[in-house]
């Protein structure tokens, strides 16, 4: 049987480590029997976190030597990002995936996977406010701060805790097929997975200040109020006083992407905002979006946020109100 060790170090995020356990522990093959058998494991005694804020003590029922022989390795996220992971828990998972286990994260276990060297020359990702740290202490990782999730095989990474259910739907599928995810979906009542590549719901993310002193909230704010606009890499490194060359790689410290791809983004979160907000037609949302065409919004649209315009619009505009009978 696949063996999943859902590790527990000191820190541990609750949400993650138990969104693991259940949607394993769920997961049924067509005679009933049960898919994985899953083991928390532990150094002695952890602390649960909970968006920083811990919430009580957790005495796992393994131990970290019992994620040795395990198929599936899941880091949850932990509690404080900046804290150097301990030595034993970046060797277990270093011999992990030399033995060629499979190895995941959820949320910002993705540091501990980079600590590990792990991730060096992949692509990965973690949670949206976040991806900018990770980015710039790892400068060899290719930090994508847009998408749920992503699997380079035996090593994925997922963004916030409810993409990591996301991810481990995907990797039932992955290793049992359609028919079994769709029920342990259904066991664990959520909806049939969202693919990788979707792009996380989120408020179009700031950064936290950095490199060099220079802070790029100013041209970033002004990038988003011309979004309708066509602007050219060097109208927005002269808007920001810099270089082409010192935009980009300011850009990429700071939120985790280049300056092409923020402002695509930023282009896509303006026409989110207008399929939420009104009933312009998906032409004008293109042009105020500065889209030159519908075609072109769609096509992006689809590629960012893994739905169509009016798909979009169907799903996460609130329904008019409904008049008095």
């Amino acid at each position: 049987m696949h063996t999943v060790a859902v590790l527990a170090p000191d820190g541990v995020s609750g949400f993650d480590l138990s969104a693991a356990c259940q949607v394993f522990a769920s997961a049924r093959l067509p005679d009933g029997s049960a898919a994985y058998e899953v083991r928390v494991c532990a150094a002695g005694d952890a602390t649960s976190f909970a968006a920083g804020v811990p919430c009580y003590q957790l005495r796992a029922p393994y131990g970290m030597a019992d994620a040795s022989d395990a198929d599936t390795i899941v880091v949850p996220g932990i509690g404080d990002s900046a804290a150097e992971p301990p030595a034993e828990l970046l060797a277990l998972l270093r011999a992990a995936a030399g033995r060629g286990a499979r190895v995941v994260s959820i949320c910002t276990g993705a540091f501990v996977l980079a600590a590990a060297g792990l991730l060096d020359g992949l692509r990965a990702t973690t949670h949206w406010a976040l991806a900018g740290r990770l980015a710039e202490r790892y400068p060899r990782i290719e930090v994508d701060p847009s998408v749920l999730f992503v699997d380079n095989g035996r090593l994925l990474t997922a963004a916030g805790a409810a993409a990591g259910l996301d991810m481990c739907l995907h990797l039932v599928r992955a290793d049992h097929g359609a028919r079994v995810a769709a029920e342990t979906a259904r066991l664990v009542v959520m909806p049939l997975q969202r693919g990788g590549g979707q792009a996380q719901f989120i408020a179009q993310a700031m950064p936290e200040g950095g490199d060099a002193g220079v802070n790029l909230q100013p041209v970033l704010e002004w990038m988003q109020r011309n979004v309708h606009r066509a602007l050219t890499l060097d109208e927005i490194a002269h808007q920001a006083h810099l270089s082409v060359r010192s935009l980009n790689r300011r850009f990429r410290a700071q939120t985790g992407t280049t300056p092409v791809q923020w402002f695509l983004r930023a282009r896509i979160h303006h026409a989110r905002a207008l399929l939420e907000s009104t009933d312009l037609p998906v032409e004008q949302v293109a042009a105020a979006s500065g889209f030159r065409s519908p075609v072109t919004l769609r096509l992006h649209f689809r590629r960012q946020v893994g739905t169509s315009p009016v798909g979009y619009r169907t799903a996460f505009r609130p329904p008019a109100p409904q008049p008095p009978a």
